[in-house]
């Protein structure tokens, strides 16, 4: 046997619902971790003093009690474990598991006892119910009655209400009242508050967030108690589950989160944190309410009667103190702005995100804590109205999603890091190994993959911040730019500049070399044009051949169209196809046989036609009639073009042929350029007259 054991999917009842959990038995201790809250019970060894093993509602349980008076419940065994578990308590904790039977005769009569923080109720030596009294909200009397209220909770579907206990009159002592004292155990411990006595001390006019508005808190020994204008609301330390501590991103004010369950209500609403805004420099002297023996004893040196400082410290010492849990604050995460948080949007309103060392906690509107081991997934998206932003999803292994919009793109490699550090599944990298270390709370983490896209997506961040910095590195990044060519370029494209870049030469250094950063800047390199290849001409349709044969689907249609519209009066086209399509996929193997026989017929009829016609010629003579059509309309293009340019030539010559005095005088080279175009014209109109004398008298009528 090993040292230790350990049960997946083992229940605890709290306050009328089944929490799952994990239970592990150890040499030391014994340990179950609510998978809903996350909450440890941790039983030392030597504290048990009772083991018992019953047949419960869901399968077997266990029940624990301890030297100081704490019962414990655990339900969801199997028949098999009890051998496995007799033997571990034997072994490591020297304890006896007895097997107790419960009472199921549905009897409404019997005895109550009070053993410890449980109301069991006994027929004949066995147990049918029992009561925690930390679920009792309140008790009330009446004549030989007892009726207890519970606390309600909003996760069971159907809430015990109530429970009514008729006391009779005892005769053995008329002096005490059995009603009276069977009230005076429940009360003694039952949750009810009772505000009895003075606060411990007393903070005024505390900024509140949720619920919003400014409250005075007192504190007192099992409790707190925020008094507001409007509303009061009391608050169990037993419905604590976190205090957290956390600077906000002004690095001037700090928020201080608790974390309640249940959650406090006013009407419907439900608020599962207690969020206080304090700002840093506000500073504060607080005495406590008790003698400095008291303070001692009761706190063990955590508090004293008398402190000062800052009002946010006050605030979290004394609650650790009386809670008795300890203060989460961020971890080593730091954004790219310095801060331990990210600005971001949940829902509708912005917001902080706090990556923490087991979890991530907004705040504040709403607040959402999520703990890395109820975590499925995360997932980095592109932002929806912006590249400049990103956002940030995380998917719970409820099938919740949470969506953190609107981050930062800078914050991206510093929030990846966190990640990958803490092994969360990210979604988009496509593997699940990285939750493997957190799904079990007792193995060693795997190590992560290797991801070279995200690496990539890394880098490529990192040269966009770098981005800007100097021209070099703008013109350094063209691949197709080749520095060695950089003269020849230059002087490609700058020619008609050549004595603007020789001066430059001779001026300063640093003017030149600026220069030539910017020419080099605006060289465009010339793709070479790649020649086109010559279109592939259309076949031509042989319009005088035979028709192509039908398949067999289409001659079944033809013949079976008018059955399927008489069948189906009023039906369309397009239907008659769909119809159609679905009686030819039912028709039998033989039918189908003889329409293809049909259409393998009509096939061999085709081919045959086809051979006799392209042995006639029938298919050459075709193509060569439309031949002679294209080459003949060229022709025709060819003439038309010649008529238009000759019209346009005409109107130039007597657009040249008049020139103004002036024009002629200032002109050096106006008698060249006159006898030049007199030549040309005379040339053009010679050949006009060769032309004219060569085309066929056919032509010419036909022009006429």
């Amino acid at each position: 046997m090993g040292d230790t054991l350990e049960f997946n999917e083992i229940y605890q009842e709290v306050k009328g619902s089944w929490n799952d959990g994990r239970l592990r038995f150890s040499k030391q201790n014994v340990v179950y971790k609510s998978s809903k809250t996350g909450k440890v019970d941790s039983i030392q060894a030597s504290e048990l003093n009772l083991a018992q093993w019953r047949r419960v509602c869901l399968g077997h349980g266990i029940k624990l009690s301890t030297s100081t008076g704490h019962v414990y419940k655990y339900d969801g065994f199997r028949d098999t474990d009890f051998e496995k578990i007799s033997d571990f308590f034997k072994t490591n904790y020297k304890l006896e598991v007895t097997e107790k039977d419960m009472c199921v005769k549905g009897w409404n009569w019997g005895t109550a006892k009070f053993s410890g923080p449980l109301l069991a109720f006994d027929i004949n030596d066995n147990t049918a119910f029992e009561i925690p009294l930390s679920n009792v909200s309140q008790c009330a009397t009446g004549k030989n009655e007892v009726t207890l209220e519970f606390h309600q909770n909003d996760d069971t579907e159907v809430s015990l209400m109530e429970v009514r206990f008729y006391v009779p009159p005892s005769q053995a002592d008329e002096r005490q009242d059995p009603v009276e004292a069977f009230a005076q155990n429940v009360l003694s411990k039952a949750d009810v508050i009772q505000a009895t006595g003075d606060a411990v001390c007393i903070f005024k006019e505390l900024q509140c967030l949720t619920p919003r508005g400014r409250y005075d808190i007192r504190i007192y020994p099992t409790f707190l108690h925020l008094h507001g204008k409007t509303f009061d609301y009391k608050i169990p330390y037993t419905t604590v589950l976190r205090l957290f501590l956390l600077p906000h991103k002004d690095q001037r004010q700090m928020f201080f989160v608790i974390s309640l369950d249940p959650p406090i209500k006013q009407g419907q609403t439900r608020y599962h944190f207690l969020i206080l805004l304090f700002s840093k420099e506000e500073d504060l002297s607080l005495t406590l309410n008790m003698s400095e023996e008291d303070v001692e004893r009761r706190f063990e040196g955590k508090l004293s009667k008398n402190m000062s400082g800052s009002l946010y410290e006050m605030v979290s010492r004394v609650m650790k103190a009386l809670v008795n849990r300890k203060i989460t604050v961020p971890g080593n995460f730091q954004g790219h702005s310095g801060a331990q948080c990210i600005t971001c949007s949940y829902k509708a309103s912005s917001g902080l995100l706090y990556p923490l060392e087991r979890g991530f906690i907004y705040v504040h509107k709403p607040p959402v804590h999520l703990r890395f081991e109820e975590i499925s997934c995360v997932n980095f998206a592109r932002g929806t109205t912006t590249t400049r932003s990103f956002d940030f999803e995380i998917e719970t292994k409820q099938g919740n999603q949470y969506t953190f919009s609107s981050i930062e793109r800078e914050e991206y490699g510093k929030l990846f890091d966190f990640v990958n550090a803490k092994k969360l599944n990210i979604k988009n990298r496509g593997f699940k190994e990285g939750m493997k270390g957190k799904i079990d709370e007792y193995s060693d983490s795997d190590d992560d993959q290797h991801d070279a896209y995200l690496e990539r997506m890394k880098a490529e961040g990192k040269i966009r911040e770098e981005g800007n910095d100097s021209d070099d590195s703008d013109s350094g990044s063209d691949e197709s730019f080749n520095p060695g060519e950089e003269d020849d370029d230059i002087a490609e494209e700058y020619d008609s500049k050549a004595s603007a870049s020789n001066s430059s030469d001779e001026g300063d250094e640093s003017e030149d070399e600026s220069a030539k950063k910017k020419k080099v800047k605006k060289v465009k390199v010339v793709k070479e044009k790649k020649e086109r290849k010559p279109r592939k001409e259309k076949k031509q349709k042989d319009t005088g051949g035979p028709k192509r044969p039908m398949s067999a689907y289409m001659l079944w249609l033809n013949s079976s169209r008018e059955r399927i519209k008489s069948e189906n009066p009023g039906i369309s086209i397009t239907e008659i196809s769909k119809k159609a399509g679905e009686m030819w996929r039912q028709i039998g193997k033989d039918e189908k046989e003889e329409w293809e026989a049909k259409a393998g017929e009509a096939k061999r009829q085709y081919d045959k036609a086809k051979k006799e016609y392209n042995e006639s010629g029938g298919g050459s003579s075709s193509v060569s009639k439309k031949e002679s059509k294209k080459s003949g309309g060229k022709k025709e293009e060819k003439k038309r073009k010649s008529a238009g340019g000759e019209k346009e030539r005409d109107r130039g010559v007597g657009n040249e042929s008049f020139k103004s005095k002036e024009f002629i005088e200032t002109s050096e080279s106006s008698s060249d350029s006159d006898h030049k175009s007199k030549s040309k014209r005379k040339k053009e109109s010679d050949e006009e007259e060769e032309e004219a004398a060569s085309t066929p008298a056919s032509s010419e009528e036909e022009s006429d």
